[in-house]
C-alpha cells in the first residue's frame, strides 16, 4: 500500500429521493471532489440525477431537492465517464459508505476502491465524542467555515458540500494523528473497539 502522502482521495456523496417502506430508493444528486496532500482540494463535480420515482417528502425536507430541479438532469448511467475519470485509481472516501456503495452498484464490476469510511475513522480517532455525524464532527473541529469557502453558497445535504466536508475532515484527522508517513492501509480498517465498548456502558 502507498503512503498517505502519495495518495489521491476522491470523496463521493449521494442525496436520495427517499422511499416508502418496501420501495427502492434512488439518487437525485451526486457530488465528487478530490484531495491530496500534494495538490490540495480540486476536481469538484456535482449534478442532479434523473429519477423515475417521486422525491419523498421526508427526503425533500432534508436536502430541498424537488422534481423541478430534476427535469433536465442526466441519468446516473449517463455520468459513467465522470465517475470513471474521478474514481478510477483513487482512494474512495465517504461518510457512512453504505449508501454510496449501494448506488454505485448501477455500474456492475466498476472496481472502484479501496474505500475509506470517515464515519468509522472518526469513531476510532475520537471515540469520546457524543456525535459522529459529519456535521457534528466538522462543527466540533471548527471545519465548517473551511468547507463553506471551498463550496460557496451551499450547505449541509448538498452532495458536493458533504463530499468536500468528508475530505476536509479526513485531512484534519490525518494531520492531528500524524498519519502522513503511514501506509494508507491504516485508514482502511480503523479500530473502533473503544467506541463500541463505550456504547455498551
Amino acid at each position: 500500500m502507498s503512503l498517505v502522502r502519495h495518495c489521491r482521495f476522491t470523496a463521493i456523496d449521494f442525496e436520495s429521493a427517499g422511499a416508502a417502506r418496501g420501495k427502492t430508493d434512488s439518487p437525485v444528486q451526486v457530488g465528487l471532489a478530490t484531495w491530496s496532500l500534494e495538490n490540495g482540494h480540486a476536481d469538484a463535480f456535482v449534478s442532479y440525477l434523473q429519477t423515475d420515482g417521486p422525491v419523498h417528502w421526508a427526503a425533500r425536507k432534508v436536502h430541498g431537492i424537488g422534481p423541478e430541479l430534476l427535469t433536465d438532469a442526466p441519468s446516473l448511467l449517463l455520468l459513467w465517464p465522470e465517475f470513471k475519470k474521478r474514481l478510477a485509481g483513487a482512494i474512495v472516501v465517504a461518510h457512512g459508505k453504505g449508501t454510496e456503495k449501494r448506488f454505485l452498484r448501477a455500474f456492475p464490476g466498476h472496481g472502484f476502491g479501496p474505500w475509506i469510511d470517515t464515519l468509522l475513522l472518526a469513531r476510532a480517532a475520537w471515540p469520546e465524542l457524543p456525535d459522529h455525524s459529519l456535521g457534528a464532527l466538522c462543527e466540533h473541529h471548527a471545519l465548517t467555515n473551511i468547507i463553506r469557502e471551498l463550496v460557496p453558497g451551499k450547505s449541509w445535504h448538498d452532495a458536493l458540500f458533504d463530499a468536500v466536508a468528508s475530505l476536509v475532515l479526513l485531512a484534519r484527522l490525518i494531520e492531528s494523528h500524524e498519519l502522513t508517513e503511514m501506509s494508507v492501509d491504516s485508514l482502511l480498517h480503523p479500530d473502533t473497539s473503544i467506541w463500541h465498548n463505550s456504547r455498551r456502558i
